[in-house]
């Protein structure tokens, strides 16, 4: 893989078509707040399993992810994230690839039984560069605690991709540690209001 394989043109193409995907098949705007999963309240939810059910749109998604961190001129071995949100991106992932790259998934406890593993799918260790990723990311607790589950493990995350982040929470975690961070879409690309602290008015999608 390398940043010379992807056309910029052809990638903002198919970030449209899946931002409408996003926008139609997954955004649900409620009359009063409701609490999501990170605990926070929100009058916009986005279902992102529900947005990516159709195989087609998966497999866009999985290609726009994979082409983002390619124009980064990154590579890496091996993809995963914490289950469930994401399990669909690293099976997905790796099915655009050729080579020897690898999926895995972070279990949220171990399974207490056979192995008793936490991570499943590839096998991480010292030298195994990873891409971590996640559907819905709102304060980051999910790939942050990915991120500490696989670098117990030895391996390097070379860099982090989510669907949508509603957030800024996420992204100065990863500024912390130097690792670069790339959500597909952001909250001002569905233009609803950020979740998990106060607007950055800094930064753009």
């Amino acid at each position: 893989m390398t940043s010379t394989s992807v056309d910029p043109a052809e990638h903002e193409r198919r970030r449209g078509a899946l931002l409408d995907v996003v926008r139609e098949r997954g955004l649900i705007q409620f009359d009063e707040p409701r609490e999501l999963s990170s605990g926070e309240l929100s009058r916009d939810f986005i279902d992102g399993k529900r947005a990516l059910a159709a195989g087609r749109d998966l497999h866009l998604a999985c290609r726009v992810i994979l082409d983002s961190i390619d124009l980064l001129g990154i590579d890496f071995d091996a993809v995963g994230g914490l289950t469930l949100g994401a399990d669909q991106f690293a099976h997905g992932i790796v099915t655009h690839l050729a080579d020897h790259h690898e999926w895995f998934v972070v279990r949220k406890q171990p399974k207490g039984r056979g192995t008793d593993q936490l991570v499943e799918g590839a096998l991480l260790g010292s030298g195994t560069r990873v891409l971590l990723v996640d559907d819905i990311v709102t304060t980051g607790g999910s790939i942050q605690k990915a991120h500490e589950k696989v670098a117990l493990t030895g391996a390097t995350i070379v860099a982090a991709s989510t669907l949508v982040d509603r957030g800024d929470v996420a992204r100065r975690f990863f500024e912390l540690l130097g690792v670069p961070y790339a959500p597909v879409f952001t909250y001002r690309d569905l233009g609803i209001e950020p979740v998990g602290g106060a607007r950055d008015h800094t930064t753009t999608g």
